[in-house]
Formats: C-alpha cells, structure tokens, sequence
C-alpha cells in the first residue's frame, strides 16, 4: 500500500468542495489548499508535498522552473517523477514502511495508544496525576491509516522533546515554517512550486550527493546503525541532501495486526482498518551539526545557526525582517528560510505578482504545546529593487522595529509600575500583544509605501529624506501606548480602585521615555530641539482619566 497511488491527501477545491486526493493530483487547478481537519496536520501536508516535489523534480536550469510555474505539469507527469521512489512509500507489510523503524517489530518496543502520536497528546503522567484538563485522554481512540500517518509525519516533523532517548526533530521540538505564497491565490500547486528551487541548486545547498544509497534519502529503508554509529550523531555529510526533508528523529511502527471497523475519530470517514496502537522505542536517530533546513528561519548563537521556533505572543510584522530581509546586529543575527531569500533573490522577477509569507508551527514548551501559531504577511514587491535599495529598506525597517520594541517595552513598564509597583512580577503579555497589533496595520501601509519608492528611485537615492516617515512612524508609536495605557488598561479602571500617585507617576514617565532620546536614537531621529524638552515632556498633559 503506496502513499503515491492512494488517494489520501484532504484538498479544498476552488468552489470549496472537499475530496482526498493522490500526489499525483497536486497539480489540478481546481486545488488550492490542503484541507485537514487539524491545522497542524495542513503544515505537515505542504511540507511532505513540497519534500516529493524537491525530492523528485527533474529540473536542472532556471528555464525548467519557469516553465512548470507557467504550464503545470498532468498527472501522468507527476507520476512519471515520483515513481522511482515508490520503494520508499509504502506503508504496510513486514519490511520498510514509510517513516517507520525498519527494526522495530511487536514486542520489541513499548505500545501506545495511537492518540501518542498527537502533539498535544496528555502524557502517561498527566492521565494518572488527572491534570489533563484542556486536552483530555480518551478523545481519540482509533484513526484510519490515512490520518494515522499524517499523524507520524507531523510528529516526525515537530518531535518535541520526549523523555531519554526519544530525539527532537531535527529542526528541534516545534520548528517554525515558513513558505511563500501566492497573492491573490492561484492554485496549490503555484504555491507548492514557489518553495522548489532547481535540483542542482538544493543538492549543493549541504549533505553529501554521493550518499546515492536510497537509505542516506529515506532513514526508514535501513536500520538506524546503516546511517549513525550506536550512540552516535547525524550530522549533514554522514547523509544525501534530501534527507533533511524525511528526517526521522523517533523510533516508530504502526500496529497494523489490531485493527477494526469503525469511524475515524479525526476525519470521521468510516474505516475497516482502524488504528489503534503504535509500538516505540528510544535512540532513534540524534541529529546534530550544521543543518540548514531551507523551510525555516535561523537565528545566530555562539555555537552557530540554529532554527526558530514561534514563541507566545504569535505572529506579527515584529518578525517581518528577520524572516524576509534577515538581521545582521551585533546583538543578534537572523537569516530567512532559504526558500524565502532563494524566492527573493531569483524567482520573484520571474514569478510575477504580489506574494506573501506563510509562517506556521508550535509554540512547545520542551514537550509540552502551548500553542500552534500560524499567520500570513506580505511580501510586497521587495525583490523588484535593486540591492541598494533592499540593503536601504533593511536599514529603514531596522529603525522602526527597534522604536517600536523600545515603545512597547515603554508600555509594559509603565502599566506594570501602575497596576502593581515596580518590584511586581506577573505576566504583562497581553499589553505587548496589545501594542503590536493596534500598531501593525501604519507599519505594513508605511512598508509599501516604502518599498514603492525605493522602486520607483532604481537604486535607492540615499539623498531621499527618510525623516518625514520615521517622525510619522514615532508619532503613531506615542499616540498608541497612550491611548492603551489610557483607555485600554490603566486609565479605565474605576478611580477607587487604583493608586492614583502610582498611576499619574507612570503616566508621566511613559509619556517622557516615548520622546526621549533612547527611542529617538533607535528611529534615526535628531535629538529633540531645545534644552528641556524632556522636562517639558513630563508635565505636558494631565493624568489619564479614570473611571
């Protein structure tokens, strides 16, 4: 039973009908989206159709690419591609199987219940202990084969930590994706097609391409010792380069002899061979070194790149140069997901239109998910300047972002100072989350209006004043913490209630700090005129009012 001919992939047609199709079928234009009943298992699908098209794609020249973007391929094409990698699909029977541990046999390992394989699943400690209060046990008792492995590929892909020995992803536990999009949509396929870069492009990108055994692709044809020495790592060169789509950080095997009638209790469809079970062991494979998976973003440490992971507090145009542009600080270095600079440096001229950023994962906290943040962000027609233009653009965003982080740290600090006193501790991060939404849409209207006229200068004319938009961008900024600190969440609150000394001492303050010279430095602005103006700051305007 082969994931390339079954019919098992949930997609959204044009008209909004739903139907379940073979990866073959990728390329219909009345597809536009992936159609799961979770959004994690939607990730994991663009993920897993991306990988196969990567993985197979018989493009060598940019020419090849231009024209499969314009003339998608039928589905004798796709099938054409994928069918020397059939060995690698199945699913069932006593040898290799999909993503599965090519050792690991009933008896041989520890058995789960198949709802293990869920993120969010309660853990054997949770159940006993009765503290699985959001995400009950016992909800999900029994999935077809089709959700059960959506289900070990999303797992395989977002592995958190897991007890000794059970690995983490190899991007980490609850990796942060990010992949460009078409705006308006055209079709899945044009979507899928954006993150696929020429094969001789990604097999130089790291790995080994003379690793041609089919194990060094795909972990699940061999046992693990084939690849990584006991007690060993996995580092790049040990493998090919397709690899780092169809890592396999956790020893599993489906239990496929315990089956039965019955509905799917994640997809509903009635099944005559439910899941139920799962056999695991630890010490799969250990995946260490300078691995650059090119659906992610990476931040800069000591001991080298590392990939992102979402955090709380979501998604928001705070992330919008490090993921699109990357940051290069002393403080800190961001570089976005190679399919995202790869897009913007040479398939943007060719690939006409607006795009924008799909940015998806985990907030996990170690194997614990807090949370699953997903969110779109535009693009605009950034590839379209010229260099020196792009290096003006990542210079002028630089300065709003960090005017706007010094604003929003401003506002914790002084609605902390009113509600509790300095020295209090709690967590304020729904006045943050409150900031940065309330500023996000003057950020994106002043980016393309930005992008506009450095497109418009050809090479960016570095005599063009930038004064007039950073002034806008500080003003929006005080106009906003105010109006939050004052109608949101201190200012609102009934008058018996507060410490008004506390209240008018941190209105002051933020009021001072939003036009002093630490903000104003971070936004490129000169120094205010005048001396005083700090002080004249501070008794500028009256206490917020109070209820």
């Amino acid at each position: 039973m082969s994931l390339l001919t079954e019919d098992w992939m949930p997609v959204r047609y044009r008209d909004g009908c739903r139907a379940w199709v073979a990866p073959s079928e990728l390329a219909d234009p009345r597809i536009v989206a992936f159609d799961a009943d979770r959004a994690d298992f939607n990730g994991a699908l663009v993920q897993f159709a991306i990988a196969l098209l990567q993985t197979s794609t018989p493009v060598v020249e940019p020419d090849d690419w231009d024209f499969w973007f314009e003339d998608p391929p039928d589905s004798a094409t796709l099938t054409a591609w994928f069918s020397p990698l059939a060995a690698a699909f199945e699913y069932d029977g006593e040898g290799a199987r999909f993503l599965q541990d090519f050792e690991l046999r009933a008896g041989r390992g520890v058995s789960f219940e198949i709802a293990g394989l869920l993120i969010e699943a309660a853990g054997e400690q949770s159940v006993q202990r009765n503290t699985d209060h959001f995400v009950k046990h016992g909800q999900v008792a029994g999935m077809c084969p089709h959700c059960a492995l959506t289900a070990l590929l999303t797992l395989q892909i977002n592995a958190p930590a897991g007890g000794s020995g059970h690995r983490t992803g190899l991007r980490g536990g609850g990796p942060l994706t990010t992949l460009v999009l078409c705006h308006p949509q055209r079709s899945l396929w044009h979507d899928l097609w954006l993150n696929v870069r020429s094969r001789s492009e990604f097999l130089a990108s790291q790995g080994d391409p003379r690793k041609a055994a089919p194990h060094f692709r795909f972990p699940w044809l061999r046992e693990i010792g084939a690849i990584q020495p006991d007690g060993g790592e996995t580092s790049p060169l040990l493998v090919h380069p397709d690899h780092v789509f169809w890592a396999m950080p956790r020893r599993i095997r489906l239990d496929l002899t315990d089956t039965g009638l019955g509905d799917c209790d994640l997809c509903g469809r009635h099944c005559d061979r439910l899941i139920r079970r799962y056999e695991t062991k630890n010490h799969g494979l250990n995946y260490k070194g300078p691995w650059n998976h090119p659906l992610s973003p990476y931040y800069e440490t000591k001991e080298g790149w590392l990939p992102i992971h979402p955090q709380p507090g979501g998604i928001g145009y705070r992330h919008w140069l490090a993921w699109v542009m990357g940051v290069a600080t002393q403080q800190k270095g961001r570089r976005p997901a190679t399919v995202v600079s790869h897009f913007l440096a040479h398939l943007f001229p060719r690939a006409k239109g607006q795009r924008r950023l799909w940015a998806f994962g985990f907030d996990m906290d170690n194997m614990k998910a807090r949370c699953w943040y997903e969110a779109t962000i535009p693009l605009y027609g950034l590839a379209d300047c010229q260099p020196e233009a792009q290096r003006q653009a990542q210079a002028e965003v630089g300065r709003w972002l960090a005017g706007a982080e010094l604003a929003a740290s401003c506002l914790r600090s002084a609605v902390k100072e009113a509600w509790f006193g300095k020295e209090a501790r709690g967590d304020l991060s729904a006045v943050e989350a409150g900031f940065w939404s309330r500023t996000e849409p003057e950020f994106y209207r002043q980016l393309e209006s930005l992008i506009t006229s450095l497109r418009s200068d050809g090479d960016g004319d570095s005599r063009v004043d930038r004064l007039p938009v950073r002034a806008a961008w500080h003003r929006n900024l005080i106009d906003t913490c105010e109006s939050l600190f004052d109608g949101e969440f201190v200012g609102v609150a009934a008058i018996e209630r507060q410490n008004m000394r506390r209240v008018v001492k941190s209105w002051h303050r933020l009021r001072a700090n939003l036009r002093g010279p630490a903000i104003r430095k971070a936004l490129g602005l000169p120094d205010a005129e005048g001396p005083g103006t700090s002080n004249k700051a501070k008794g500028a305007s009256a206490a917020p009012r109070a209820s």
